[in-house]
């Protein structure tokens, strides 16, 4: 039930009655037509913008038009009042039984309230985390790991057909460093000193892989040139590295769909055909690149290279795809990939990239419209960093990662729940600070706890409602007596769980999983704010003592909060609490 798109059906019948009674001319597009909340809560419930979008194609002033449909709307017994404001502005006041029957809707549809056809089915692929598999995913994976797999949630919650995709980086020369650093700790385990020079992977993590290489090979390996080892080790390396990556998703909560492979892209005619398919486009060509920004002639040495025309579809320069020495460039591999996602027909694609790819999105977003003749969209989600810190002071890296701190570090210290909600407390191009001590605090300051301090407080009065004998099924709840919520604070308790559809369907729309993590911070606001008046004003306690009717209404509010809460923090990967210890 999403009360604002019910209203702008409302609205927009109502200019379709105007049109008909010769009010407004015939021939208007009402798709600019919106309702949505008042920039000030105190001018109404809701706000449509009909007049102004329609006062030029209509040829009339937009206060006329909004007096028109202002008296048309206060007729509709939902609205108790339709006030023209300004030019032509139009505020909505809802009668109370529109926000009790939101209550009923929501314990009525249970976990489907607010889910939404938005996506209507679309296929989508959602590329998130797609670390190289050198070692264990650090503290920047995390976040990009929690929000491309909210995003995921959010999406399918929405109506969407999400397909969560690993692109593993193992075709660049990092598998190589990986392969060598893991040949040192194999000398290692067969008993002697390795020579982690600069370049190499220092962590302690390689060390079962240098374990698991001598039970293989022994000492068979050793003293050998790389041209002998180099290959295999990199391909065993690089298995128990993903292996490893799988399970530091799998502490997080998160599963994949499908893991696709670079290297599996060399030597199977995929790269060139994707080449060949721009090629055929007259998108590839021969040329000399400008020197870059802040390069003079003396340091930029010009060479002909094998070019992308990007910028025929969006980039500010063409982009080399081979390098003279008719080796492919790091952008090629990935122009194939993503025709690759083309071709298994994906309706939207969504990469959700650390903050260093900056500079690859123009270029990504250019193949992928060429490649698909632009009916593909790409929106591509910059994860910016993550700061740890305890107590206010930096956190130390792990030593068993060597030079940074891992995924495990801190799921270990601050539980995956947390960790997934806090990574979702700011938009993801805003960096985050995360401090181990904050997260875990009881207080206000702290949305987790909040959020599930709420969800636990809904949980006790459900506990005793039903030690009093009170049937708190949701059917039940649901055919309770509802027009007794008639206090402003319980209506405005309604009204926050109203804009819960409408805030999912904005939030898929946009991409913007954070906004589930915002929502249920202010939903809690207002459930403890309910809470705590209680404290003053007995007759807003959730249960009333010898008035079992009275008690079922309030209690059905509260069950009604804890439906929403739930639904919101499943979308995040958060499980619900239903007790605080």
């Amino acid at each position: 039930m999403n009360l604002f798109a019910e209203i702008r059906t409302l609205v927009t019948d109502s200019l379709t009655a105007l049109v008909a009674e010769g009010v407004l001319p015939s021939g208007l597009d009402f798709a600019q037509v919106a309702v949505e909340p008042p920039r000030d809560a105190a001018h109404g419930d809701m706000a449509t913008n009909a007049a102004m979008v329609l006062a030029k194609p209509a040829g009339m002033p937009p206060r006329a038009i909004a007096e028109a449909l202002a008296a048309r709307l206060a007729a509709d017994p939902r609205v108790t009042a339709a006030d023209v404001a300004g030019p032509g502005f139009l505020n909505l006041r809802l009668a109370a039984p529109v926000w009790q029957g939101l209550v009923k809707a929501a314990l009525t549809q249970g976990a489907q309230f607010g889910k939404s056809n938005a996506g209507a089915g679309r296929k989508v692929n959602v590329e998130f985390v797609s670390a190289n598999p050198t070692g264990p995913m650090h503290v920047g994976h995390v976040r990009g790991a929690v929000v491309g797999d909210a995003l995921a949630r959010l999406l399918a919650f929405a109506g969407w057909d999400v397909t969560r995709e690993y692109y593993i980086n193992d075709g660049g020369a990092q598998v190589d460093v990986l392969a060598r650093s893991a040949y040192e700790r194999y000398r290692e385990a067969n008993g002697l000193e390795p020579e982690i020079r600069e370049g190499l992977y220092p962590g302690d993590y390689l060390i079962p892989v240098g374990e698991a290489l001598k039970a293989r090979f022994g000492d068979s390996l050793l003293d050998k040139g790389e041209q002998y080892w180099l290959a295999e080790i990199r391909e065993i390396a690089s298995e128990m590295m993903m292996e490893e990556i799988r399970g530091d998703l799998a502490a997080l909560g998160v599963k994949m769909d499908v893991y696709s492979s670079e290297k599996a892209l060399y030597g199977t005619g995929q790269i060139e055909a994707a080449i060949q398919a721009l090629r055929d486009m007259g998108l590839i060509y021969e040329g000399t690149l400008e020197p870059p920004k802040g390069k003079t002639l003396e340091d930029w040495e010009p060479r002909v290279q094998t070019l992308f025309r990007s910028t025929a579809h969006g980039d500010d320069v063409d982009r080399p795809v081979m390098k003279s020495d008719g080796s492919w460039t790091y952008f090629a591999p990935d122009i194939a990939y993503h025709y690759n996602k083309v071709q298994r027909g994906f309706d939207e694609l969504i990469d959700i990239f650390g903050a260093d790819h900056g500079g690859y999105v123009k270029r990504m977003k250019a193949a992928v419209s060429a490649l698909s003749g632009g009916k593909v969209p790409l929106d591509i989600k910059l994860v910016q960093l993550v700061k740890l810190y305890k107590n206010g002071e930096p956190f130390k890296m792990s030593k068993r990662a060597g030079t940074f701190v891992t995924l495990r570090d801190v799921v270990e210290q601050a539980g995956a729940d947390v960790t997934r909600f806090m990574m979702l407390t700011r938009k993801n191009d805003v960096t985050l600070d995360f401090d181990f001590a904050k997260v875990l605090e009881q207080s206000k300051d702290n949305p987790v706890f909040y959020v599930q301090y709420a969800n636990a407080r809904i949980n006790s009065v459900l506990r005793k409602s039903r030690e009093a004998g009170i049937d708190c099924s949701d059917a039940a709840l649901a055919n309770a007596d509802l027009a007794i919520l008639g206090h402003p604070a319980e209506i405005e308790m309604a009204k926050k769980l109203a804009e819960w559809p409408r805030l999912v369907e904005i939030a898929a729309k946009g991409n913007e999983p954070h906004r589930i993590a915002f929502y249920l911070y202010e939903l809690a606001s207002e459930f403890h704010s309910l809470w705590n008046k209680g404290n003053d004003d007995t007759s807003l306690r959730f249960i009333q003592d010898g008035n079992a009717a009275t008690s079922a209404a309030k209690i059905a509010l509260a069950r009604a909060t804890g439906v929403v809460i739930s639904a919101g923090l499943g979308i995040l990967g958060v499980t619900p609490v239903e007790e605080m210890r």
